[in-house]
């Protein structure tokens, strides 16, 4: 069972930045994907960005230019950077670790953090 924690959501003007960060709780943390996911109220969750163990890198169009995922392995870590935010982008963003390996697929989820975008 791999645990994910998430940090830096909270409260940012519009146009403004935060950075998200997400700890995983595994030695082979190398060999996941991970991604970010978010979720608005009323509204489905969506992939906002991923980044493969080989470090291929994927956006939704809406985020390209402004966000930047990362991963640092030797810290367990993925971040993401959100620049010039808007309103629209407030959601819970959540998240996922995933590797299918011999035996199966393995997939975890955060618990969330709240990101809110307001004057």
């Amino acid at each position: 069972q791999v645990q994910l924690v998430e940090s830096g959501g909270g409260l940012v003007q519009p146009g403004g930045s935060l950075r998200l960060s997400c700890a995983a709780s595994t030695t082979i943390f190398s060999t996941y994907s991970m991604a970010w996911y978010r979720q608005a109220p009323g509204k489905h969750r969506e992939l906002v960005a991923s980044i493969t163990s080989g470090g291929k890198i994927n956006y939704v169009d809406s985020v390209k230019g402004r966000f930047t995922i990362s991963r640092d392995n030797a810290k367990n870590t993925v971040y993401l950077q959100m620049n010039s935010l808007k309103p629209e982008e407030t959601a819970v963003y959540y998240c996922n670790a995933d590797r299918s390996w011999v035996l199966g697929t393995d997939n975890y989820w955060g618990q969330g953090t709240q990101v809110t975008v307001s004057s």
